[in-house]
């Protein structure tokens, strides 16, 4: 790899360009005066890189902390800085359509606040989702709080408001203790702890919100007009997220990239955990955006970092994205169908030197080690063939053997601790966590394994890389954190189908206390016009909907006639006040007494 070009300031130029002024200070709380957000804590990113940062993510994290408000072109704003996301504001007629509120209402308020007061208190006039990441849509109520979002056109691409909630529905606890982890939820901002997550700072941690689209992009090249603007949209579905656009201002000549094209290599595979990307479809998506737009916009910005300022540069962009994504995925796959696993081909893949030394291309979020992988994960699952891995001990288990052969605890520390001192970061913290996994009260061996972990974050140039190993060494010495975001409020509830309702409690059944029972209980949903049948067999709950109308073949053991909110008080514990009971009522007790609650600080980094 040839030395990155530092010399050049290009980014930081676009990314001060149209600074209108700043939120001062940077802070936002809720309303009970919890701290939210805190851009200013990143103040010491002024300084030289230090040696506990790399030097690339240094570069990265000055660059994405810059906050306060900016003119992309005439009549179009963004507020940086404020959220892991940017707000974009777009002048129509009579008011000012927003663009992506941010994660939380509270920061959300923030930055229409700050674009009110230097651009005068202009109504919001229409809300745009880019797509169904909760960082896009989660602050809608602090620009549209309740009771003003009548008459207002809420548009998003199709599917968006399932892809939306779906994700917490099922894996969503696991999802998010795992980004405590990439977003650094423990660390203290400053230069041995938290810098950056690569696509941002990190996540606000205020009040999620949603409002349900009202206007449903459906096709690539559909027009909408709101207070004015005219608009045209490109679908890019299955790309960065499964519901997910780019659109035009014609008559401003401004290009959106919603995440789809972003100042960073951006993840195939979120170290969250997610639905495996086609990085296959997100280059053809971002090849198709060249020639659908072109000629027609003088700027192109999006939900992340700064905008690209002139028509051939922003075609120079898209093209080494388009090319970053389709690179590694055929190289991926020439490799896999050479007989290569993920772990292989991530120590095999090297970047073309133009993507290598292109600073958008660089892996501060994503990283070209795990995306790969996640290639592979995508095309061949998680078996690499070989048989020896098809039947392995589980961890603890596989731990005890592996301590066992290094000659004991005491010399599988000390043959860590001269791995670590070779250099062999790598294999000092494998072997130490296996001895930790072996042993979860040695606190020796989780010390030093805290420690390798400090070594291997502060080299990371990958953000999230960073967090993780910074994380781990925080709960390998305080113990596992606990979630605080709360993605699960009633609207969010409340947009979610029947049918996610009842798998949210299907997927937290104890299986194995409910092995003996059966029983069916019938939900006939009045406002839905639909019954729900719920069995309960072999420590399975299934469901299936039908018309209400429609008399099964079989009678249920109990009936309740409700609407779903009255369902959704009935999952939250609210009873059976005011619904209609036929049959056995302390069946529904019976069914909910198999209900789990998940774990919201579960180990991950000991047993």
């Amino acid at each position: 790899m040839t030395a990155l070009p530092f010399e050049d300031r290009t980014d930081f130029e676009n990314a001060d360009r149209g600074f209108l002024g700043a939120l001062v200070p940077a802070v936002v709380k809720a309303e009970d005066g919890r701290v939210v957000w805190d851009n200013d804590a990143y103040g010491y990113l002024e300084a030289d890189c230090p040696t506990t940062v790399n030097p690339s993510l240094w570069r990265q994290a000055q660059l994405s902390s810059k906050q306060g408000l900016y003119e992309v072109t005439e009549g179009v704003y963004q507020v940086r800085g404020l959220d892991l996301s940017n707000m974009t504001l777009v002048e129509g007629d009579s008011g000012v359509l927003v663009i992506d509120p941010l994660i939380s209402a509270e920061t959300a308020a923030a930055a229409l606040a700050l674009y009110r007061e230097h651009r005068g208190d202009r109504p919001v006039t229409g809300l745009i989702y880019t797509h169904s990441h909760g960082d896009h849509f989660g602050g809608a109520r602090g620009v549209l709080p309740k009771g003003s979002e009548e008459g207002v056109p809420v548009l998003a691409p199709e599917g968006f408001l399932e892809h939306a909630v779906s994700e917490n529905v099922y894996a969503g606890n696991a999802m998010t203790r795992r980004a405590m982890f990439m977003y650094g939820d423990r660390l203290p901002k400053n230069p041995e702890g938290q810098v950056s997550a690569g696509l941002g700072m990190t996540t606000s941690t205020g009040t999620v919100t949603l409002i349900r689209p009202t206007v449903d992009i459906t096709s690539t090249g559909q027009e909408e007009t709101v207070d004015g603007v005219r608009i045209v949209f490109q679908l890019t579905p299955g790309t960065e997220a499964p519901a997910e656009m780019n659109f035009l201002f014609p008559d401003l000549r401004a290009l959106c990239l919603a995440e789809n094209a972003t100042h960073n290599m951006h993840n195939i595979l979120t170290l969250r955990g997610a639905v495996v990307r086609d990085s296959r479809i997100w280059a053809r998506y971002l090849d198709e955006a060249i020639a659908f737009f072109d000629g027609q916009y003088d700027v192109a910005f999006a939900s992340h970092h700064w905008p690209t300022w002139g028509h051939d540069k922003v075609v120079k962009f898209l093209g080494e994205q388009r090319d970053l994504y389709a690179y590694l995925h055929d190289q991926s796959l020439r490799m896999i169908n050479l007989g290569l696993t993920g772990p292989e081909i991530a120590e095999e893949m090297e970047l073309p030197p133009a993507l290598e030394n292109s600073w958008h291309a660089r892996g501060y979020y994503g990283s070209l080690s795990h995306n790969v992988k996640a290639v592979y994960q995508r095309y061949l699952g998680w078996f690499d063939g070989n048989p020896a891995h098809l039947w392995e001990h589980p961890p603890v288990e596989q731990a005890k053997r592996y301590v066992d052969l290094a000659g004991g605890p005491q010399s599988a520390l000390d043959k860590a601790r001269g791995y670590e001192d070779s250099g062999d970061l790598r294999f000092a913290a494998t072997l130490l966590n296996h001895l930790v996994f072996a042993e979860p009260d040695n606190a020796a061996a989780k010390e030093a394994l805290a420690g390798v972990y400090v070594r291997l974050g502060q080299g990371a140039e990958n953000g999230t890389w960073r967090n993780f190993y910074l994380m781990a060494a925080v709960e390998l010495r305080e113990g596992p954190g606990t979630i605080v975001l709360d993605m699960t409020n009633p609207e969010m509830a409340m947009a979610l189908t029947t049918d996610m309702l009842l798998d949210s409690i299907a997927v937290r059944i104890d299986g194995p206390r409910a092995w003996d029972d059966d029983l069916v209980v019938d939900l006939k949903l009045t406002d839905e016009q639909a019954r729900h049948r719920l069995r309960l067999s072999n420590g399975a709950l299934t469901h299936r909907s039908t018309p209400l109308e429609a008399a099964p073949a079989e009678a249920a053991g109990v009936a309740l006639t409700l609407t779903k909110p009255q369902l959704l008080g009935l999952l939250a514990g609210a009873g059976l006040d005011g619904v209609e009971v036929e049959g056995d009522a302390g069946l529904v007790q019976r069914l909910f007494s198999y209900v789990t609650e998940p774990d919201k600080s579960f180990p991950i980094v000991t047993p």
